[in-house]
C-alpha cells in the first residue's frame, strides 16, 4: 500500500490510514466474495464493491447518487448510511454476488454510520 502522508496531514487523519492499512492487509476481494469498500467524509458516504483479483468495481453506491438523494433527509447522515448499505445491497444481489468481505477502511465501526451502513447491508441480504 503506497499510501503517502503529507507531513501537514491532521495525526488523526494519519491514524486512520494506518488502520486502513492494517485492515487491508487481512481483507482481499475475491470473484466469489468481492470487498465491499467504505469511505466517509464529512458530509457523504460512499462505498463500492471490489473484486480485487481482477481490479474492477462491481458496484458503487453514495449518498451523491441520484437514487439515494431523493430520498435522503438532508442532514441526517446515518439514515443516507443506511439507505447506501440497501442500494449497495440490491446491486450486489441484482448482480448475483451475496456473500463480500467488509472493508471498514479505517474508520471505527462502532455506532456510527459504518455500522449503520453494514447492517443495513446485512438485512437487505448481504453476508459477511
Amino acid at each position: 500500500m503506497g499510501i503517502k502522508v503529507h507531513k501537514k496531514t491532521s495525526t488523526r487523519v494519519q491514524a486512520r490510514l494506518r488502520r486502513r492499512r492494517h485492515v487491508r492487509k487481512q481483507v482481499f476481494g475475491t470473484t466469489e466474495r468481492p470487498r465491499l469498500s467504505v469511505f466517509r467524509s464529512n458530509k457523504h458516504i460512499y462505498a463500492q464493491v471490489i473484486d480485487d483479483t481482477t481490479g474492477q468495481t462491481v458496484a458503487a453506491v453514495s449518498t451523491l447518487s441520484p437514487v439515494i438523494r431523493e430520498r435522503a433527509v438532508q442532514g441526517d447522515k446515518k439514515g443516507g448510511a443506511k439507505l447506501v448499505g440497501v442500494e449497495i445491497a440490491a446491486q450486489c444481489l441484482g448482480q448475483q454476488i451475496d456473500q463480500i468481505v467488509f472493508d471498514r477502511g479505517g474508520y471505527l465501526y462502532t455506532g456510527g454510520r459504518v455500522r449503520a451502513l453494514a447492517e443495513a447491508a446485512r438485512e437487505a441480504g448481504l453476508k459477511f
